[in-house]
């Protein structure tokens, strides 16, 4: 089989931030959450656009904000 290449332009990534906490939740939420890179609440990471990542962000819907950084350049954060 061969193997797909996923490109790493701002098109095809997503930034996910950590919003709430696991505490409570079940050990699979709390596993899946880890898995994602993530650390710290209110953590934001940016992640490839792939099916793998979809699925697990799919999970853990209710504990993490994802949006799709702009095209032109770096996202940054909205002033207050």
């Amino acid at each position: 089989m061969a193997d797909k290449k996923v490109s790493q332009d701002a098109g095809t990534m997503l930034r996910v931030t950590w919003v709430r906490s696991t505490i409570g939740h079940r050990a699979g939420a709390r596993g899946t959450v880890r898995a994602l890179g993530l650390h710290r609440l209110h953590q934001t990471i940016e992640l490839a656009d792939t099916p793998v990542n979809r699925g697990m962000l799919r999970r853990v819907a209710f504990l993490v904000t994802v949006e799709e950084p702009r095209a032109g350049g770096a996202a940054t954060e909205k002033d207050a």
